[in-house]
């Protein structure tokens, strides 16, 4: 069980990892060729379009993946196979209506971001890239679905493949595109940045034909010949939609996480601080560097998103078994995987703030106000990513009710601290509100894992200790060398000495650490 978890988050978390650094890779020539404005007019594009992709998908493939590993276990191949054609026929439905809602809605959201007798974007120019954006509503859905399907039968292939194509294709479209119209037709910005967000309906193109091929390919698998005394009669159409909403609306509220928070920021950061005496383009910039630290902060995050997923169908069958032994088991490896990668990855970005975000983004954009506020920011990837994976586990555990509640207070503390901190912080404000809202979420969810099923770290604790104890001595060391080369070596160079011997230090820490228990159990001795 431990390895099929272990094999599955691999899987997601590699594909996951890799479309964040081809998302994050594409930003810089991306940036270079549009600027800090053209950049800000994408991120109002894709913030509203994140929100609808959460609510048209509503949870679909984590919900999913629960539903169908549960029918799975129960033996009840009909219902999985029932839950297979009207779930896609319910998210190509949902799919069209988020279109229209975001298609329309567009003037609206973009009179909320800026202001049409100010400098900077006009409104008619964020109407046209929501628009454009708009059309990848219509296949993000089913392929959601598609996914959520793959993962209930703990089969993560297809969807880290899916995730992956997804990725590269619409990353070469944008910059194909947005070259071709800014280098070749001297288009304007406006319509270079619009070809970049239709970038999303090509990629998700790309990505639902591999689900289907993958599908096809293994149909004999997915819809097994059921014999007639098999049937699950009592249970209706009606009854899947309703279990399907009922998984699916925490699910959703959960997912809205990041995008709620990243939507905040958006649509705040202008008009707070045009009222504390910032021009738009200025208050522009600061939303434009606040967007690119996000992007760079979640990098290390996405290493989780495949944890977050996987865990899913494996803790539900342990929890439905009643094996909270194995179960407490799988949320140690969860913990440990997460403690081993995401401490060194945000902790590096935070060290390395600086350079890193004036290699990748260059003078132009601002990189003294970024290269602050990306080493502000970097550690809350520790918070969000914990939060993420305490919230799979409270989800697949049936807690999801009280999870929202969670939810509801970090977001109610992140819009008032938005409100209230840069009057005195400026623009760290807006970040320590991000802290303070995510700290507060996970709290809470740590307090219901411990009440409903509780923690037994004895087995796990060593080594937890050793991950800490080794990203400690890292940070120390690596931070006292890049404060040494910081005046005196090119960025470049920096960056690259100190990730090696970051990954050096860290590793061989690790290993000093685990020595002499590891020789230990190689001797068949207690572990």
């Amino acid at each position: 069980m431990a390895n099929k978890l272990l094999k599955g988050t691999m899987l997601l978390s590699a594909a996951s990892l890799l479309s964040k650094i081809l998302g994050f890779i594409y930003i810089i020539p991306f940036t270079n060729l549009v600027g800090t404005s053209g950049y800000a007019l994408y991120k109002y594009a894709y913030g509203p379009y994140t929100i609808m992709i959460s609510l048209s998908t509503m949870g679909i493939p984590l919900a999913i993946s629960k539903m169908v590993s549960k029918y799975n276990q129960l033996g009840k191949e009909d219902i999985v196979q029932k839950i297979f054609k009207y779930g896609i026929i319910a998210m190509i439905f949902s799919g069209f209506a988020a279109f229209v809602i975001l298609y329309n809605l567009s003037p609206t959201l973009a009179r909320m971001v800026v202001d049409q007798h100010s400098d900077g974007n006009s409104i008619e120019s964020v109407t046209y890239v929501i628009r454009m954006v708009s059309f990848a509503l219509l296949l993000i859905p089913p392929m959601s679905f598609l996914r959520g399907f793959f993962q209930g039968f703990q089969t993560m292939g297809p969807s880290a493949v899916s995730t992956f194509i997804e990725q590269l294709t619409r990353v070469f479209f944008i910059l194909i595109g947005v070259f071709i119209a800014i280098k070749v037709f001297h288009s304007s910005i406006t319509k270079a940045v619009g070809i970049g967000t239709f970038g999303a309906f090509i990629g998700a193109l790309f990505s639902i034909g591999i689900l289907l091929f993958g599908i096809w390919r293994k149909k004999d698998f997915f819809f097994k010949s059921i014999n007639q005394e098999q049937v699950s009669n009592k249970i209706s159409i009606q009854s899947i939609y309703k279990e399907m909403i009922m998984y699916s609306i925490p699910f959703v509220i959960i997912g809205l996480t990041l995008p709620i928070y990243q939507n905040i920021d958006t649509f705040t950061i202008n008009k707070i601080l045009m009222n504390i005496g910032y021009s738009q383009v200025h208050a522009e910039t600061v939303n434009s560097v606040v967007g690119l630290a996000q992007i760079l902060v979640l990098i290390p995050v996405s290493i989780t998103t495949g944890l977050s997923v996987s865990i899913i169908p494996t803790i539900t069958k342990s929890f439905i078994q009643k094996d909270f032994v194995t179960l407490r088991h799988q949320m140690n490896q969860c913990f440990l995987m997460l403690t081993l990668l995401i401490f060194p990855a945000s902790l590096g970005i935070f060290i390395l703030a600086e350079p890193l975000y004036f290699v990748l983004f260059g003078e132009s954009n601002s990189p003294g106000l970024g290269g602050h506020l990306l080493s502000i920011y970097a550690p809350a990837a520790i918070l969000i990513a914990f939060y993420g994976v305490t919230s799979s586990i409270l989800q697949a555990i049936n807690q999801h009710k009280k999870l929202i509640y969670g939810l509801l207070l970090g977001i109610l503390i992140k819009i008032i601290l938005n409100i209230v901190l840069p009057h005195s912080l400026h623009e760290e404000g807006f970040i320590i509100a991000t802290y303070c809202g995510y700290f507060s979420s996970l709290a809470f969810n740590v307090y219901l894992i411990y009440n409903r099923i509780g923690f037994n770290f004895k087995s796990a604790k060593f080594r937890l200790i050793s991950y800490l104890l080794s990203t400690f001595t890292m940070t120390l060391l690596v931070l006292s060398v890049e404060k040494v080369m910081n005046d005196h070596v090119n960025a470049y160079v920096i960056i690259l000495i100190c990730s090696l011997l970051g990954i050096i230090i860290y590793v061989f820490s690790i290993f000093g650490l685990n020595y002499f228990r590891l020789k230990r159990y190689l001797n068949n001795m207690d572990y």
